[in-house]
């Protein structure tokens, strides 16, 4: 599990130091820095996968993310050509990686070989998924593909090969037990997946259906109610929030203990009762083992959260918040961290932090 990550030089931050818990929130305002965080960590695996981290640079375009060139990537105010990440894990292990700017390469070139390699697990390991904020909507059908499925077992940052990755694994049983909802039929993906969609739309069941002669799933949702089951409708016909929730959902089912999870803004296109159950749902994912990162707009998911520690789901200190805002100072961003006490309770409320809603009722009351 990663502990801390401190970034030197890169995009909006001249240095910052974050803590990590067994579930991280990112928050703050447009543009100040929340994905940044994420594109840090994400150029780090990416360029681990292309075999360049320790002995060649930083690749700063690939499936992962696309960053331009180095002048993109570097802090504007920096005093050198250096931008430097530094991680530590847990048993105290701890690596840094400094990468020089040079030109127009989208491969900065190390600035000093890593001293020690952590690259195992978390991170760098088999069970990762990384999900966008800009996700695939509802689609007649959705892309196959058996390099990222079915070897890598991803289900590509959009969630774009997600009905396929369930059409291919959805007899498997689910690693995280703390995960098992009481109402599935089976610990198989696809029931599991079902049962948890449920809780943000009652009574829906899922249907996919390969069509391997044209590289493509069909995803089709019907309902249920009482004894009653609809005919199986396309998921044009159902809205946006079950194609953007579902791949949350089978990413958190399919990870196994040790694993990262990534998401940005799980509550897009979701009602707000549905934004804390999907929280409440990660929590759970938390406290089975996986590290989950979130970066969200949303009160209502910082409320999943903070219920979750409420209910002993979570440890007050397996939760970090994270406020982002821009610095006071100098150009750049800073950052607020919040604490929860053991009844889900924030020791303070930072200017911007989830606070719009009393200043608006405030305005009305006047």
């Amino acid at each position: 599990m990663i502990h801390h990550l401190r970034l030197r030089n890169f995009k909006c931050f001249r240095e910052v130091d974050l803590p990590f818990g067994a579930i991280t929130v990112l928050s703050g305002s447009n543009g100040t820095g929340k994905s940044s965080v994420l594109q840090a960590m994400l150029l780090l695996r990416q360029s681990y996968q292309l075999g360049l981290l320790n002995t060649r640079g930083l690749a700063l375009n690939g499936d992962l993310v696309r960053l331009g060139s180095g002048k993109d990537a570097w802090f504007e105010g920096a005093e050198e050509d250096v931008i430097s990440f530094e991680m530590s894990i847990e048993g105290g292990l701890a690596t840094k990686w400094s990468f020089r700017i040079e030109g127009q390469s989208d491969v900065l070139p190390l600035n000093q070989p890593p001293e020690d390699r952590i690259l195992e697990g978390g991170l760098f390991g088999k069970s990762f998924h990384y999900l966008q904020a800009e996700r695939t909507g509802p689609r007649t059908s959705f892309a196959m593909s058996d390099s990222e499925v079915l070897r890598n077992r991803r289900l590509g940052t959009r969630g774009e090969y997600c009905a396929h990755f369930l059409a291919a694994f959805e007899r498997e049983d689910i690693q995280v037990q703390r995960l098992a909802h009481p109402d599935a039929v089976s610990f198989g993906l696809r029931d599991q997946a079902e049962a948890w969609i449920s809780c943000v739309s009652p009574g829906t069941r899922i249907h996919v259906s390969p069509q391997p002669r044209m590289d493509l799933v069909n995803l089709e949702f019907s309902k249920v109610t009482g004894s009653y089951v609809s005919d199986p409708y396309r998921a044009t016909n159902v809205g946006f929030g079950l194609s953007y929730t579902l791949p949350i959902f089978v990413a958190a089912l399919s990870s196994q203990p040790g694993g990262l999870l990534m998401i940005e803004n799980p509550e897009a296109h979701l009602h707000p009762a549905a934004q804390v159950k999907m929280a409440e749902f990660l929590a759970l994912a938390a406290a089975g083992g996986i590290q989950v990162i979130i970066e969200t707009h949303s009160d209502h998911v910082l409320n999943g959260v903070r219920l979750a520690v409420h209910y002993n789901v979570l440890a007050p200190h397996d939760v970090q918040l994270h406020f982002f805002r821009a610095s006071r100072e100098e150009v750049g961003t800073e950052v607020v961290s919040p604490k929860l006490n053991s009844r889900g309770r924030i020791d303070h409320w930072p200017e911007g932090f989830f606070d719009e809603f009393e200043k608006s009722l405030d305005e009305l009351l006047d």
